[in-house]
């Protein structure tokens, strides 16, 4: 089968697609034909250096989630044909993943759907709505009329809470650092979209004097000091993203989180099949149309995991394995 090998570190460029033979079913897994994946932060981090660290075995196949069917469902839940999606639990790094065509894969880290959504568009919804959700529903507890900041929101995990959190009815406040991608999100549904510049929390204010119930942060714990000020009393602060970078100095719960204020954040590697049912869910009964900022195919990993690398995508890249 044609699939991307991860011998160690490597620049976008050296990544190429080579011929390896078929992984062979082993009882608890089953082989999955990949039909889509989309592209992750993590797996840039993996090739730029965490493929060098002591947990990586290499040669690798990268890859934390996808889309496809079952080939070989072994003594498994599943039926062969049947419309899937899988994520996490150690794909592409504990074992092969799905930057190929075909992935044997754990049982547990795989998710029977019922969509109507084509392989791009399914392809888009596994870790970033499964991120999204959680962040929303289990950290953020977002209700209807809850009036929420989506800080850096052209990402692809920005776009998808802004998808859900309109569906259960919040009002959504979307920031950019460019202005001309505030149009696109008032387009995905963001009822305001404003510069993420040095006045942002100054323009959140004059539109909300008693300031707002919940601020999903993606920009990361630089911005955690800055965004947390604007929540009322017993706001909830859910840190997922790092866009912004980490801190070199640490981060001081005590001196940067407003007296009353809470502060979570969601890991994101324990999916379930209630939750991937639920989400697809949402999907389906709201009409919500993933968004896919770019579609590529497997031979263009290299220039794929470039283009993310640079920022270039403006949301969620997603590679088709089939021509």
């Amino acid at each position: 089968m044609r699939a991307v090998i991860l011998n160690g570190t490597c620049k976008a460029d050296k990544m190429k697609v080579s011929w390896i033979g078929m992984p062979v079913v082993k009882p608890g897994w089953v082989l999955v034909k990949v039909k889509a994946f989309g592209l992750n932060h993590s797996e840039i981090v993996l090739r730029q250096y965490e493929a060098e660290a002591s947990y990586i075995n290499t040669p690798i196949v990268p890859g934390i989630e996808c889309a496809g069917v079952i080939e070989n469902p072994s003594h498994s839940r599943f039926q062969k044909g049947q419309k899937i999606v899988a994520l996490m639990g150690g794909m592409g790094r504990s074992f092969d993943g799905s930057y190929a065509e075909y992935a044997l894969l754990p049982q547990s880290q795989v998710f029977s759907v019922n969509t109507t959504l084509d392989w791009i568009k399914m392809a888009a919804v596994p870790e970033t709505f499964f991120t999204a959700y959680g962040s929303l529903f289990e950290c953020l507890q977002v209700e209807k009329d809850d009036v929420i900041l989506v800080h850096g929101a052209t990402s692809a995990l920005g776009i998808a809470a802004i998808q859900l959190a309109k569906a259960v009815g919040c009002i959504v406040i979307g920031t950019s650092r460019k202005p001309e991608r505030l149009d696109f999100l008032r387009s995905i549904g963001a009822d305001y979209a404003l510069i993420d510049n040095e006045n942002l929390n100054t323009g959140i204010l004059e539109i909300f004097p008693n300031r707002i119930s919940k601020v999903l942060e993606l920009v990361g714990p630089v911005a955690i000091q800055k965004t947390s000020k604007l929540l009322k009393k017993h706001g909830i602060i859910c840190s997922t993203g790092q866009l912004g970078g980490t801190l070199k100095d640490g981060f001081d719960v005590i001196k940067n989180i407003p007296n009353g204020v809470y502060l979570s954040s969601f890991y994101s590697n324990y999916p379930t099949q209630e939750i991937m049912y639920d989400i697809f869910n949402i999907i389906e009964k709201h009409e919500i149309v993933p968004y896919v900022a770019n579609v590529m195919m497997l031979d263009e990993i290299g220039a794929a995991h470039e283009r993310m690398e640079k920022n270039q995508a403006n949301g969620k890249i997603i590679i088709r394995v089939e021509a």
